[in-house]
């Protein structure tokens, strides 16, 4: 299942949103060789990517274990900057399709500067979890997927009865359909906890599935903290009007 688009118009521009996709872009494409440069792409997943190990070593490189990157050099700010950071085009792709397709409807429960410390609270509490799951990894950790399952988690709480038209690809059958926002959003979540479940400790296979779930958590507790009540009761009224007005052929 790969979410297409949502029908839960924004009320104010998202100005954060944007900013956070047109950083992550930026950094892929001038910073990472946008993984064209295997030397540019290593080096930047390697000085500013999270590395389990030594951030719970507290950045003393010299006791851990076999690394794919040096270590000893920047540790606990790559908390942050690794959630800036991707691997290929389809991991920056598929992460900024989903913070676009839930990431303004937050960013409007919210307003811009309430999201933007949500956003990066979140990425860091998504971080905690990855390095929680297997504080041994010395294999670097990069992407805003824990931010963004955050953002999820949020959604789930905010919108849950909003339909998120959903594509279905089953061998040579392809289907769109129009599901609940709760359906989808707890199915995916379903869907990180069986697969850190059955995955090898450290992250085999490139996913970070504790720092989606633990991320998703995140959203779901922090919401009621940040979310500005007067923006989220002004768009569930406008919400309701619309639907009012589908089913009495107002836009008809």
């Amino acid at each position: 299942m790969f979410p297409l688009y949502d029908d839960n118009p924004t009320e104010i521009f998202p100005v954060v949103t944007l900013l956070i996709m047109g950083v992550c872009a930026g950094l892929w494409v001038f910073y990472q060789g946008a993984g064209f440069s295997d030397p540019a792409l290593l080096d930047s997943v390697c000085t500013l990517g999270a590395i389990p190990a030594e951030i719970a070593a507290g950045g003393s490189g010299s006791s851990l274990g076999v690394s794919p990157c040096p270590l000893g050099g920047v540790t606990w700010p790559t908390l942050v900057t690794s959630m800036f950071l991707h691997g290929s085009w389809m991991h920056i792709i598929g992460n900024l399709w989903f913070l676009w397709i839930f990431g303004n409807n937050v960013e409007d429960s919210m307003g811009h500067g309430r999201f933007l410390v949500f956003y990066l609270l979140a990425g860091l509490v998504a971080a905690g979890g990855h390095i929680a799951s297997d504080p041994a990894s010395t294999v670097p950790m990069v992407g805003a997927s824990g931010a963004i399952s955050a953002i999820m988690g949020a959604y789930l709480v905010l919108y849950p009865r909003a339909r998120v038209h959903t594509l279905f690809i089953i061998i040579i059958i392809i289907k769109v359909f129009p599901l609940p926002a709760w359906f989808f959003l707890l199915y995916w979540f379903f869907i990180q906890v069986a697969s850190s479940s059955i995955q090898s400790p450290g992250g085999g296979g490139g996913v970070a599935f504790w720092a989606h779930i633990a991320g998703f958590v995140a959203g779901l507790g922090l919401i009621k903290l940040f979310q500005n009540r007067v923006l989220v009761e002004a768009k569930h009224s406008r919400i309701q009007v619309r639907r009012s007005d589908l089913r009495g052929g107002g836009w008809w």
